[in-house]
Formats: structure tokens, C-alpha cells, sequence
């Protein structure tokens, strides 16, 4: 359009150059070689212009002439080139479909019409077509041979990491990978191996600068990136623990502000603040934590932040903790754990039903059933509660990849991931029970007429006057209706030489079936299946 209009402009402005020369007229007169040339001065523009014309066009052709034979070369490249970028076009097309021939056919027409140093995705395309054939070892050739290029150094990288991926070979791979994060941090496929890498061999600060790398590239967000800190600062803390604490200490404070709701984070830190006296701020931080998300390894450290407590102290303490967090399993089993220790019976009763009510899971049933073993010892009602227990939904742990485990880990030890430990219950027991009334009143059981002869004899003095106590039944008739039983006695009393006997042809009928009538069947089909 700007073109369109610049053309319009000098034509108007020619336009106006000649009208003006026509409004103003004259003559001009050339003397040359003894002659006298005498024209008008309209006359005389318009032979400049065409002479000027005239010389432009001349040039033009004689440098059209000039250039034509690399005008002509350079038609026929480019026409060679686009053939040949067809023919890479379609190579990638068919190697992203699985076509390994066609793939192939096109990579050697591609690399007849297109030099490979010019045009590094035919290493590609030739790459991949050897993959699509089988031909693993020549695709590692030319994978490695990527290397040697600059830019196609990455690409080589992660074709050699997969190769070795398929391979099995974890230590090649984990090598490949680290040298891609190396030089591109922000490539997610190489810092995730290598982190699991480092993490794997416990080099926590080597980890931590390639999580600070994946940020500052932004590959992950700021949220997973403290999230990932804070876990790699914990494991840290828990590594220097012994070796130096005020590291491990510095470790698990700053997890801790970063990752205030982890709960590993928290204990680390607090249980280094205690061992250092300092019961103020490590109680604060497990306050913090405990609002956030209750935890029982929270609990344990807060309650027993000071060895020389008397257990009355610890209860205070618990109650504590019930106090920031109410309505709360976690809070309940905690007050009810410190008042079992105290000897506090109702109180640890009264919280274990109150934890029940709100979470049924098996700790809180085997905490009531050592509540009850603690003050009455009525072992009916432990039994009772423990099978309770075993159908009851098991408590939360430390669960990554299937592996359920006591303490926190910061990789898995099934797939090495990075923070795949998570809290929660793991999987229900297979055939579990479901007993809707298991808050009911306990039934009494009624203990058997009269023990059989071979059973276990029974020490429990209770339970033997329950027996001895019970009022005995007469044994009734053996008569038609009645049967029997077989015992392995009687099995044993049966002679080898006796003769098996034929089951009787016409069974007695239970009262519920109908049976079959002797004419029905006798008119059945002998088909076994008909439609109508």
C-alpha cells in the first residue's frame, strides 16, 4: 500500500514538473561541432527523460547478461533445495508414523539434494529411520556423531540417554543426562535424572543448585522449587545431624520457613533446637506445624521436648496441642496416649472413644484395648477391641510406590523420585469386614454345653467356672431326621477290606426344592440349549 502510494506521489509530482514547463514557454538552443540545435524547452524534457530512459534500460540488460549464468545456477539450487526439503518433510512425516522404509528412502534423497552440513535434521531423519528398523547400534553411531556439532550436541545427548534408558543402563544414562543439564539446566528430562542422581548418592548440595538452576530457567515454578528445597534441606539436616549440628541445624530451619506445613521439616528442626536446650523456639515450630497438619511424630517430639517431665507434664503438654487443634483425631490419641502413661484411665478412655468416633482406624481400637488391659484387664473386651482392630482401616505411614515405611525418606527407594513419600493410609486389607453395629452394646457370648473330649484345656479360672457353671442339654435321639456326624475316629475305624457303597439313586428332596417332575423330564429335549 506505502508502495502503491509513493508510485502515485512521483507521478503526480512528474505530472505537475510538466505542466508547469508548459505554462512557461521557451526555447533552448545547443551548439555542437559548428551546428545549432534550437528547440522548444518542452521539447527538450521530454528528450532527456527518454534519453535517461533509454540508459537505464541499456544497463539493465547488459547486467541481466552479466549475471545470467548465476541466475541460472541459483534457480536450479533453489529447485534442488526445495526438492530436497520435500523430501526431509516427508521423512519426518513417515518416521513420526513408523514408516521405517519410507523414512529411509526419503533420508538418502534428502541427503543427495541437501548436504547434511547444512541441514543437521538429516542426521536426524537417518537417526530415526535406523531406530524404525532395529538398528540400534548404527542409531548410536550417528547419535554420537551429533556430539561432534554444536548444535546438534543436545539432541545426540538425548538420544544416547534413551538408548541407554532401553538398555538398562542407569549409570550411562544418568552420565549422558548430566552432561545435557550441564550445559541446558532447563531441560526437564536431564535435571529430573540427575537429580535422582545426586539425591541417589546423598549429594544434597549438588542437588540443591540444580533445583536453584531449574528455577532461575524457570522450568519449574516457585512453589514446587521451595517444595523441592525443603525437602533436599531436611534430608541435609538428617545426614549432618551427627556430624555437625549447627549445619544440620541451619538446614532444617531454613526447610522449615520454606515448607512451614512439612512435617519432616519441622521435627528436624526441633529436635536439633532441643538438643541444644533451646525448648522455646523448637515448641514454637512444632505449633506451627501441628495447626497446619496434626502429626503423630509432631506430638511424640512436643510432648517429650523436656526428658526430665514428669508424665503429669506431659499430659499438660498434650493437652496443649488438643487445645490449637480441636475436633481432631490426631489431638485425641495424643491426650489419650500422655493420660495412659499418667495412669489418667478416664481421661485416656474418654479421648480414645472420642477418636474413634471421628476416625475409625486400627490405632485408635489398640489404644483402648491397652487402655482397658491397663485398668481392668478383662480380656474379653481386649479381644473384642483387637478384632476390631484388625477390621478397622489400618492408621497412615509413610507410603511411596506401594513401600509403606515408619520414617519419612526424601526418595523413593523404588524409584529414586524426589518427595514421593506422602502420609497417608495405606491400602485397605484385602477382604476386609465390614461391621456396621461395632459401637453397639457387647453381646454376651454363651460359653458350649460340655467341652469336647480332645479340646485344649483352658487355665483361665473364669472361664472355666463360666463352663463348669453352664446348665447341659441332653444329647437328643440319633433318629431319621437326624444326621450324624463323621469324625476322623469313625474314619479311622473303617476297615481297609470294606466295600464302598453305591449313593442311593433317589436323594431326599430338601423342604425349599421343588424338584423335577418324573413326566416333565421324561418329555424333555435331549437338546441342551433351546432358544424357544
Amino acid at each position: 500500500m506505502i508502495r502503491i502510494l509513493i508510485f502515485l506521489a512521483a507521478v503526480f509530482a512528474l505530472g505537475l514538473g510538466f505542466a508547469w514547463l508548459a505554462d512557461r514557454p521557451g526555447e533552448m538552443v545547443v551548439t555542437f561541432n559548428g551546428y545549432q540545435y534550437q528547440v522548444s524547452l518542452m521539447v527538450a524534457a521530454v528528450a532527456i527523460v527518454a534519453v535517461v530512459a533509454a540508459v537505464m534500460i541499456v544497463w539493465w540488460l547488459i547486467k541481466s547478461l552479466w549475471n545470467s549464468p548465476y541466475t541460472i545456477s541459483r534457480y536450479f539450487r533453489v529447485r534442488r533445495r526445495d526438492r530436497g526439503y520435500q523430501a526431509l518433510s516427508t521423512g519426518m512425516i513417515a518416521a513420526g508414523a513408523g514408516d521405517g522404509a519410507l523414512a529411509r528412502k526419503k533420508s538418502k534423497e534428502a541427503a543427495k539434494l541437501i548436504r547434511s552440513d547444512q541441514e543437521p535434521l538429516i542426521q536426524l531423519l537417518e537417526a530415526q529411520a535406523s531406530l524404525l528398523e532395529g538398528d540400534h547400534e548404527g542409531a548410536r553411531e550417528k547419535f554420537e556423531a551429533m556430539l561432534d556439532d554444536p548444535e546438534m550436541r543436545l539432541l545426540g545427548l538425548r538420544g544416547l540417554y534413551l538408548e541407554a534408558e532401553r538398555l538398562g543402563d542407569r549409570n550411562a544414562a544418568r552420565h549422558y543426562a548430566g552432561r545435557a543439564a550441564s550445559v541446558a539446566p532447563q531441560l526437564a528430562w536431564a535435571a529430573e535424572s540427575t537429580l535422582e542422581d545426586l539425591t541417589g548418592r546423598g549429594d544434597w548440595d549438588g542437588a540443591l543448585k540444580l533445583v536453584e538452576a531449574q528455577k532461575s530457567t524457570r522450568q519449574i515454578e516457585r512453589d514446587a522449587a521451595n517444595r523441592r528445597r525443603a525437602v533436599l534441606l531436611t534430608a541435609k539436616a538428617q545426614a549432618l545431624t551427627d556430624s555437625d549440628p549447627n549445619a544440620a541445624k541451619a538446614a532444617a530451619l531454613e526447610a522449615n520457613k520454606l515448607a512451614p506445613d512439612f512435617a519432616p521439616a519441622a521435627v528436624a528442626a526441633a529436635n536439633l533446637l532441643f538438643k541444644q536446650n533451646d525448648v522455646r523456639k523448637g515448641s514454637k515450630i512444632l505449633e506451627a506445624a501441628w495447626k497446619a497438619e496434626p502429626h503423630p511424630e509432631i506430638a511424640e517430639l512436643y510432648t517429650h521436648a523436656r526428658p526430665g517431665d514428669a508424665v503429669v507434664d506431659r499430659l499438660n503438654r498434650a493437652k496443649k496441642l488438643q487445645e490449637l487443634k480441636r475436633n481432631n483425631a490426631e489431638s485425641s490419641m495424643t491426650v489419650a496416649r500422655a493420660a495412659l502413661d499418667a495412669q489418667d484411665f478416664s481421661t485416656a478412655r474418654r479421648e480414645a472413644e472420642a477418636a474413634i468416633r471421628m476416625d475409625r482406624r486400627e490405632g485408635a481400637y489398640l489404644l483402648l484395648a491397652d487402655i482397658e488391659e491397663a485398668e481392668t484387664g478383662d480380656q474379653g473386651k481386649i479381644r473384642q477391641l483387637l478384632s476390631k482392630a484388625v477390621r478397622a482401616p489400618r492408621d497412615p505411614a509413610w507410603v511411596a510406590d506401594g513401600v509403606v515405611s515408619e520414617r519419612w525418606a526424601p526418595v523413593s527407594p523404588v524409584s529414586g523420585k524426589l518427595d514421593a513419600f506422602a502420609w497417608r493410609a495405606p491400602m485397605e486389607r484385602l477382604g476386609q469386614l465390614i461391621d456396621s453395629h461395632e459401637d453397639e452394646a457387647d453381646v454376651p457370648v454363651l460359653a458350649p454345653a460340655k467341652p469336647a473330649k480332645e479340646a485344649e484345656v483352658i487355665d483361665h479360672p473364669a472361664i472355666a467356672r463360666t463352663i463348669s457353671e453352664a446348665p447341659t442339654e441332653p444329647k437328643p435321639a440319633v433318629g431319621d431326621d437326624q444326621v450324624t456326624p463323621v469324625t476322623a475316629a469313625a474314619f479311622a475305624a473303617i476297615p481297609p477290606d470294606a466295600e464302598p457303597v453305591e449313593p442311593a439313586e433317589e436323594l431326599a428332596r430338601l423342604p425349599d426344592d421343588p424338584g423335577v417332575d418324573p413326566d416333565d423330564e421324561a418329555e424333555k429335549s435331549p437338546r441342551r440349549f433351546r432358544l424357544f
